[in-house]
């Protein structure tokens, strides 16, 4: 019994010294390092965990009635734990590491690294503006990933109310002292969002969306009486009128001052080091090390190209001498062949035909995938409080169980800027095979740390979305749709032109109007969303550039594995290359594509 008594103190003691340098300390492997960093991450955010819906399975709620830190003090803690979890990675003894563990040690060497990089510039952005900001995205989230399904999480809704007031002074925070070291948004963002904010505050709290939003969803728990429906009803609303609408009169009042002090230059060479800053928005978008002027040209090649091919589908069909594609596109956009009706029944109806669409892309995927998503895909409306300063679509990911499915959301505020023949290709970027595809198979990988399944590289997800527009057109998902297929071209070539366009605002400082002009000769896009387009591409700076750089590296790998392997090239393989890796920088991808071609 002694010896017995001794053997489990010793497990004891060795258990206690593996968490004490799992949390602490450094752990004893990488993939403890791995564990850690990602938990850290998650569990400081309790918006993040709301998102991945895992601790609700264990009976743990406590988080989903808190927000997110958005202090300055949060952010230094968080910029020193990754610096510091990065030396710990670099740490590790390479020659130890099977090859999984390597790629796990190089993908994450990026991701650290890339946000240890960008703490010079963590005051060189615009938290709030036309297209993000906590004034859109939190109400949003409260509506759309807040679990309201029983009593105790309908509470948790209120108790998150009442912490819009904490978290506004937070940020407000962050803005002052980027106006102190002149960092101010172009006039036109502050304009967007006072006009937003404002319409915001507007109306009644009964009719506000976080209250009608709130009362959908208890309508929809039939274990609360009527009671406890109005009891938490009430609650919600004094929460809006007593602290969300003060916080943002708030920053309705800051932004009002700060407008007289803004200009009207839109790129970011303005802003202290702004060439250095934008190479490293470059660089951090798109995971190369292009120069802006490598991508400025890249694109104006492109734009060429493509622009070619769309001429001569134009005339196979009987259009001859076409100047400009894009305008000829545009003009066949008005007819009424290629429109909903702008009704309730027009929106309804086109909902139904990108289900349809989805769906028949999803039945002629056997012969090009060996891999498929668990995870189901649905198809709504952006919600209408959000859909004037939306984009076109996006895509919102399934939790990690399974139980929410992915989202494909279409923009339907005015459905004269729905053309029928660019339905099918924006369903395949953000729906299957493109967005919903690939980050919902990351999301189920087996077999590699978490981290991997969650970590975001720009280029590379939304590379594989425009390449997966590309390859529906390989399957011959347009045959005997020539308007398709241009719809198809017009959206590479929109990806293109955000080459030239975001190289051009910040790079060679074309001011916005500049940059509208050249977008409306080289797009079929209605005014009002080419200007959206590139006033996105004003506050983003570089982002836009990581679609096009990701689909041609992307294009690029398989061709150079098609002529290395020959017959022995199989498009399905390559795909799980590709696919059951998870994202990754674009470099670490054309590593591993080499080893695959070095090894098939």
């Amino acid at each position: 019994m002694t010896y017995f008594y001794l053997l489990l103190a010793l497990l004891v003691l060795l258990l206690a010294w593996y968490l004490i340098a799992l949390i602490w300390g450094k752990p004893w492997s990488v993939k403890g390092l791995f564990l850690r960093t990602f938990l850290k991450f998650a569990l400081k955010g309790p918006e993040l965990l709301t998102m991945l819906g895992i601790l609700e399975k264990f009976g743990i709620h406590g988080h989903n009635a808190k927000l997110s830190d958005a202090s300055q003090a949060f952010e230094d803690k968080m910029f020193a734990f990754v610096k510091r979890d990065l030396r710990l990675l670099r740490s590790y003894p390479r020659r130890r590491q099977d090859k999984t563990t390597l790629l796990s040690m190089d993908i994450m060497d990026w991701f650290l690294d890339d946000i240890a990089r960008g703490e010079r510039w963590r005051h060189h952005d615009y938290p709030l503006n036309q297209m993000f900001g906590i004034q859109s995205e939190l109400p949003n989230f409260m509506m759309t990933m807040h679990p309201v399904v029983s009593k105790l999480e309908a509470r948790n809704y209120v108790k998150r109310l009442r912490r819009f007031g904490v978290k506004f002074d937070q940020v407000m925070e962050g803005l002052v002292i980027r106006e102190q070291k002149g960092v101010l948004p172009p006039r036109f963002v502050i304009r967007r969002v006072l006009d937003e904010m404002t319409a915001f505050v507007a109306k009644p709290a009964r009719e506000n969306p976080l209250y009608t939003a709130f009362k959908d969803k208890l309508e929809k728990l039939p274990k609360i009486g009527a009671r406890d429906r109005e009891r938490l009803l009430a609650a919600a609303e004094a929460e809006i009128e007593q602290t969300v609408y003060p916080a943002y009169r708030k920053f309705i009042d800051y932004f009002t001052a700060l407008e007289g002090k803004a200009t009207d230059d839109d790129g970011v060479w303005k802003l202290p080091d702004g060439a250095v800053y934008y190479a490293h928005c470059l660089r951090s978008s798109t995971t190369t090390d292009y120069t802006p002027e490598q991508v400025h040209e890249t694109g104006l090649a492109e734009v060429a190209r493509i622009e070619a091919e769309m001429r001569a589908i134009l005339e196979r069909q009987g259009y001859r001498n076409v100047e400009s594609p894009t305008k000829l596109l545009a003009e066949l956009a008005k007819e009424e062949r290629f429109l909903y009706p702008n009704s309730d029944e027009g929106r309804q109806q086109c909902l139904a035909d990108y289900r349809r669409i989805l769906d028949e892309m999803d039945a002629a995927l056997g012969p090009y995938f060996n891999i498929r998503p668990k995870a189901k895909l649905k198809v709504e409306r952006i919600p209408e409080f959000r859909e004037k300063t939306s984009a076109g679509a996006y895509y919102m990911p399934g939790d990690l169980t399974g139980s929410r499915p992915g989202v494909f959301y279409a923009n339907l505020r005015d459905m004269k800027e729905v053309h029928k023949f660019g339905m099918k290709t924006l369903a395949y970027h953000e729906g299957i095979p493109g967005h919903h595809f690939q980050i919902s198979i990351a999301q189920e990988l087996k077999g590699v740390p978490f981290f991997r399944r969650m970590v975001p590289f720009t280029a590379y997800a939304e590379g594989w979305a425009l390449y997966a527009e590309k390859l529906a057109r390989e399957m011959g998902m347009y045959r005997d749709d020539p308007f398709g297929e241009l719809g198809a071209l017009d959206s590479e070539l929109f990806r293109a032109v955000r080459l030239v366009v975001d190289t051009g605002i910040h790079h060679k400082r074309w001011t916005r109007q500049q940059a509208i002009e050249y977008m409306a000769a080289h797009s079929a896009q209605d005014h009002a969303s080419i200007v959206s387009e590139i006033e996105r591409y004003i506050v983003m700076p570089g982002q836009a550039c990581a679609y096009k750089i990701g689909m041609l590296k992307m294009l690029e790998l398989r061709e150079k594995a098609q002529k290395a392997l020959g017959e022995k090239f199989s498009l399905p393989a390559f795909h799980d290359v590709v696919l059951k890796n998870g994202s990754m920088p674009l470099d670490i991808l054309e590593r591993v594509v080499d080893e695959y071609i070095a090894v098939a």
